[in-house]
């Protein structure tokens, strides 16, 4: 198993003396979202900073399942200079005592009817998730080794709806949506409507990837198209199948980063652009 090194910090404690020697392993680092307490994962580079972070949005896995997706891609931003950062939502991962999982919130309205599911799943990121998105935002903004005008978001699957709400609630220097909405896009107009118009009212460019075997690509296509009818900047790569199903394509952002990697960093460095340097 992994080492995480547990060291829980509230929002008003400086990290500024702090050094890293393994870019590897995360901390495990305490936030508060409204009354909420969550938790999250986080890499840095070697030094004191301050650096350049990728706040990452995780998927709809449970409990700690996206912690694979955080050791996979994590170290590689902190190698390259970048710090990384994983919060879970409340209902997941270190977050799970701190609300409902959102998958069980959609199986409930389920019930009733695939309407009230999909009505269900854009309210949640709507509301609570993307709350938990902002308060991860406002925690590293207030963090002496971050450079607060040079925060990237990124983010798969539920992940990536993320990214695409986030990027027009807030001004982040680039945004990367990896295979977000594969698997719901088709059932919820309500989703696409939702997304739609938050990169029509974008605050930031978005670099989008998938593999070509991924459930749905209409996201990717869509979304990134409606961006340049806005004059928005939008970048997309599709990438050969990866694995042999559409779940394997989905897995690209975790199981493949040495696919994407060097692209995705292209782009937020491009965007993210040290003004000093």
């Amino acid at each position: 198993m992994r080492k995480i090194i547990a060291i829980y910090l509230l929002c008003f404690v400086s990290m500024s003396s702090f050094a890293v020697t393994d870019t590897d392993n995360p901390q495990v680092v305490k936030f508060p979202s409204g009354k909420l307490t969550l938790g999250g994962e986080l890499f840095l580079p070697e030094g004191k900073g301050p650096f350049p972070v990728v706040l990452y949005n995780h998927g709809s896995a449970p409990k700690m399942k996206n912690s694979i997706a955080s050791a996979a891609i994590g170290p590689e931003f902190a190698k390259n200079g970048w710090g990384f950062f994983m919060p879970y939502r409340r209902g997941q991962g270190l977050s799970e005592d701190q609300g409902p999982y959102i998958i069980d919130e959609i199986n409930s309205a389920r019930w009733t009817g695939w309407g009230k599911a999909a009505k269900k799943l854009v309210e949640l990121h709507q509301t609570d998730h993307l709350s938990d998105q902002m308060a991860a935002l406002e925690w590293l903004k207030k963090q002496s080794f971050v450079d607060a005008g040079r925060i990237a978001t990124a983010g798969n699957s539920f992940g990536g709806i993320q990214v695409v709400l986030g990027v027009e609630k807030a001004t982040y220097c680039a945004g990367v949506n990896a295979t977000g909405a594969a698997q719901s896009w088709e059932d919820s107009e309500g989703l696409q409507n939702v997304m739609k118009q938050a990169v029509a009212n974008a605050n930031s460019p978005i670099f989008f990837f998938q593999a070509e075997n991924d459930y749905n690509l209409a996201p990717t296509k869509v979304l990134s198209a409606q961006m340049k009818k806005h004059g928005k900047i939008a970048e997309v790569k599709i990438y050969p199948p990866f694995g042999s199903s559409a779940k394997e394509g989905h897995s690209l952002p975790w199981a493949g980063v040495h696919i994407w990697f060097d692209d995705t960093l292209a782009f937020i460095n491009k965007h993210c652009a040290n003004p000093n340097a």
